[in-house]
């Protein structure tokens, strides 16, 4: 398998030295985008039985885990589909998926990744508000729940949607120069969060157990006392 440097390098002889390096940047970004999500989807989005197995172990430390988690979700796919600079005392270029077409030569396949584009901000304009009026701000009026305007809704499918947009708008990209598609849905993997759960399962299963011994009035040595972790 092509390292990370290696396979930007092949992105800039076959796109050029601009398209090449900006693909592969964000290539690497949508890829690490995908594997947070599928982690928060392993943990919160599988099975109920998993947030309860979450809740009993550390409640209050989970929920405020997955609200960080989904924020971190949503500003990273704002930023993938913000505009090409943002305004401010300096101008100051963005990395995003709204520079590739002024990066591309073809005609037609500029006008298929612009056609995309379109589609790929109205996919994440929720997690634009989202991000303008809870995350990196607060806006007042929501906070004291008079707002004008009402929040935009997100959800799952939401994100899976924008994902799935974003994705196919860098595959124009690689079809066209590369011949290759990308398929980024992330699967659990070792030491990740499946075997945090069955870590958790584990470590609840054997309270239980403590628990037995001690209503029985069988208790061992280790009982007594926790580990310094």
């Amino acid at each position: 398998m092509a390292t990370a440097e290696e396979a930007k390098a092949e992105c800039i002889k076959k796109m050029g030295q601009e398209l090449g390096a900006q693909y592969a940047e964000l290539w690497q970004d949508i890829a690490h985008l995908h594997m947070n999500w599928g982690e928060y989807v392993v943990l919160f989005g599988t099975k109920p039985s998993r947030v309860d197995l979450l809740n009993r172990a550390a409640p209050a430390f989970f929920g405020m885990f997955e609200r960080e988690m989904w924020k971190s979700i949503l500003l990273h796919l704002a930023r993938l589909t913000d505009p090409t600079e943002s305004l401010g005392n300096r101008r100051k270029k963005n990395l995003t998926l709204q520079n590739l077409p002024g990066l591309v030569g073809d005609p037609h396949l500029k006008k298929r990744l612009e056609d995309l584009l379109v589609e790929a901000e109205k996919c994440t304009k929720f997690c634009r508000d989202w991000r303008n009026r809870t995350i990196a701000h607060r806006d007042l009026d929501l906070a004291l729940d008079r707002p004008p305007v009402a929040l935009e809704n997100g959800s799952r499918r939401n994100v899976n949607d924008a994902l799935d947009i974003i994705v196919k708008t860098l595959n124009e990209l690689s079809h066209h120069y590369l011949d290759t598609q990308n398929h980024f849905r992330a699967v659990g993997w070792i030491g990740g969060a499946t075997s945090l759960l069955h870590v958790i399962d584990d470590g609840l299963r054997e309270g239980e157990k403590r628990q037995a011994r001690l209503r029985e009035g069988t208790l061992a040595d280790d009982d007594f006392h926790r580990k310094d972790i």
